[in-house]
């Protein structure tokens, strides 16, 4: 695989420029719970198939948005809770895209998606093509049908300018059912990603140093996550598991190395402790906003003060 040019300007670099700018790592997943979505932007019964659901759940993530610009570098929208709505949700997770780019904010695609030929290829062209529909400036894939089910996101990635991070180690309990499996005198997670990393280093961007091939590391692994950083040296992790999944935040940052502005690595996920904490079930919009703004704010300086204790 040739080497990547200098003249672009590749993901692995906005995605750490950007945290650097920010001050944080912290990525908000937009995991739009219907049941758990405050009176305040409730329309309806709130079911999948209602028209009303869309509706309604497009006004509560718009709102999150305009929370979250200035505050983080980007935001990972679950394509599931999208489109068990339908038409409709497909139509909400290309505008909550769109007006998150808009406004600033990386957009991670949180869909997991791996097949071969030509369905990969139309896959991410539904993603990482700069005509794609749901514009998204990163994808999650899986790796198990094999490196070659990867190379269409690649490509696309690398015309494009997009980023892609691979499923090696998930937060998940049962992700040792089959990641831990021994392959000889080392785990399946860990083959994955020795085979990974010529294709992390031929993706290194020129700025930083960082790839645009990251992977998904979680929190709740810190150990299994040393050891994948030392396999990766210069790709972006995306740690999930921080937050109500139990992983603590000097797990989440355990991965992260020292860069000219302090630790960095990668991108630590958390959805529902941001979406719906406790006080933002509410009808009153100041008792929303609060509640939303305190829980980034937690959120954020969590992980500062993790980083602030690795030095």
């Amino acid at each position: 695989m040739e080497k990547i040019q200098n003249d672009v300007d590749f993901f692995g670099d906005k995605l750490i420029e950007k945290i650097r700018f920010i001050g944080n790592p912290l990525c908000v997943g937009l995991d739009p719970y219907l049941d758990k979505i405050p009176p305040l932007f409730r329309d309806g019964p709130m079911t999948p198939a209602d028209p009303r659901t869309a509706k309604a759940t497009k006004s509560f993530l718009i709102s999150l948005i305009d929370l979250l610009e200035h505050k983080i570098a980007i935001i990972k929208p679950q394509s599931a809770f999208f489109e068990r709505m339908g038409w409709r949700g497909t139509q909400l997770l290309e505008d909550i895209s769109s007006y998150a780019r808009e406004k600033g904010l990386l957009v991670l695609m949180d869909a997991k998606r791996g097949d071969i030929g030509s369905t990969a290829e139309a896959y991410a062209q539904s993603f990482l093509t700069k005509d794609a529909p749901v514009k998204s400036d990163a994808l999650t894939v899986s790796p198990f049908l094999g490196l070659d089910t990867l190379e269409p996101y690649i490509q696309a990635a690398k015309i494009n300018e997009k980023g892609i991070f691979v499923l090696v180690k998930t937060s998940n309990p049962g992700s040792g059912d089959f990641q831990d499996m021994l392959i000889g005198e080392k785990t399946l997670f860990e083959k994955i990603a020795e085979k990974l990393e010529p294709l992390s280093k031929n993706f290194e961007a020129p700025r930083t140093g960082w790839s645009s091939l990251g992977i998904v590391v979680g929190a709740t692994y810190p150990a299994q996550g040393e050891s994948l950083r030392e396999l990766l040296p210069h790709t972006p992790f995306l740690i999930p598991g921080y937050g109500a999944q139990g992983g603590a935040a000097d797990d989440a940052v355990r991965t992260f190395v020292r860069g000219p502005n302090g630790y960095e690595g990668g991108i630590v996920n958390s959805s529902r402790a941001i979406l719906f904490p406790d006080k933002g079930n509410t009808d009153n919009p100041k008792e929303w906003e609060m509640a939303v703004s305190d829980a980034i704010k937690h959120a954020v300086d969590d992980l500062k003060e993790a980083l602030a204790r690795k030095r």
